[in-house]
């Protein structure tokens, strides 16, 4: 298909994908299956405990459950899922619009703590174009976010640019910047293999809180006496800020569309705090009221996602869930316009007219 990063249609995989790993900070072992889906699915969690499903939760951002450390998806029950950005940023990164994620635990596999295998998965099996038109979340005037001196923005643009800046207090960091217009190619060659990072100070801390369980120096750059620890060092001079990039494409595809848009944002964070401040802002479960943190609140949204259906449990492993994108009865489809000043929804008829 097209190494454009706007495509006319829908997309989802040509076929299954297992994959399996554990999770950083959990340390337990998760399997997972990404599964093909019909047009209008979107991205969606799946999460089983033997063959049972306990939770359905959308990729959006209505479902954020909290962001310290990671991105943590969950639902009105408590149900959660952790750990969702490498695996979004790939999704969305290489322009998979539908796909049922199905995993058996709480947290996603952190694999070598970049997306570098969730992309080498996709590209192997292929991508899928589905009949129906892609929708696009177009922004139409600027909106920012302040939060402990970090902030965040939007602007509207042709395109998907994301110009990321961080700065540490720490002479291996210091302060680096990455500008991209975003593309399947461009995330596949300078983004997707940053790691995530950390300091070997906060080993001590992270673990007595029972987080970090599975860090290691095969999934995360350790940061120690103002040096790499890993012995074969870093993949790019600058591959903490492009991990904050890749970061920031998967949570920006919780907006539930590709953007049309450019994403700005500085943060700053103290050698003591890199970890916690990947958002700067408090975590926050779904059905509270308080305000969304960072990105989710760039993204806040006032309308209803279609949502698929399961038509039947699985009996064995994975690879018998169904799922079925009719509206439950009584629902109408989703506006075409997002109710919210800042954005709007491009595609659907007005797509086929325009390829007529």
């Amino acid at each position: 298909m097209s190494k454009r990063f706007i495509g006319a249609r829908q997309t989802t995989l040509a076929g299954e994908i297992v994959l399996s790993g554990i999770g950083v900070h959990s340390g337990a072992p998760v399997s997972m299956v990404l599964h093909p889906a019909d047009a209008g699915t979107g991205i969606r969690f799946i999460v089983t405990r033997d063959s049972e499903i306990l939770a359905d939760i959308p990729a959006d951002v209505r479902s954020v459950a909290g962001t310290t450390l990671c991105t943590t998806l969950g639902d009105a029950n408590g149900s959660t899922v952790a750990t969702v950005e490498h695996l979004l940023a790939a999704l969305r990164g290489l322009c998979v619009d539908n796909c049922v994620v199905e995993v058996d635990s709480a947290e996603l596999p952190i694999m070598d703590g970049s997306a570098s295998v969730y992309v080498e998965a996709i590209d192997d099996i292929g991508i899928r174009e589905l009949d129906a038109p892609r929708r696009f979340i177009k922004v139409l005037k600027p909106i920012r976010v302040e939060e402990n001196g970090c902030w965040g923005e939007l602007l509207p643009h042709t395109g998907f640019f994301l110009d990321v800046e961080i700065e540490f207090d720490s002479d291996v960091i210091g302060r680096q910047r990455m500008a991209v217009e975003m593309s399947p190619g461009v995330f596949r060659a300078e983004i997707s293999r940053a790691r995530t990072f950390g300091f070997m100070s906060d080993v001590e801390r992270l673990w007595a809180a029972g987080r970090a369980l599975g860090a290691s120096l095969n999934n995360t750059i350790a940061i120690g006496d103002n040096k790499i620890i890993n012995p074969e060092g870093l993949r790019y001079r600058d591959e903490f800020v492009r991990h904050k990039t890749l970061d920031a494409v998967g949570d920006l595809a919780l907006a539930g569309a590709p953007l049309l848009a450019a994403y700005r944002s500085s943060a700053a964070a103290t050698a003591s705090t890199p970890w916690s401040s990947r958002h700067c802002s408090p975590t926050r479960r779904p059905g509270r009221s308080s305000r969304r943190p960072g990105i989710a609140r760039l993204l806040e949204p006032k309308r209803h996602s279609r949502s698929p259906r399961l038509t039947s449990r699985p009996t064995g492993p994975s690879r018998l869930l169904k799922f079925s994108t009719t509206p439950p009865q009584g629902r109408t489809k989703s506006p075409s316009v997002i109710e919210l000043s800042v954005l709007e929804h491009v595609g659907g008829d007005s797509a086929r007219r325009r390829r007529a």
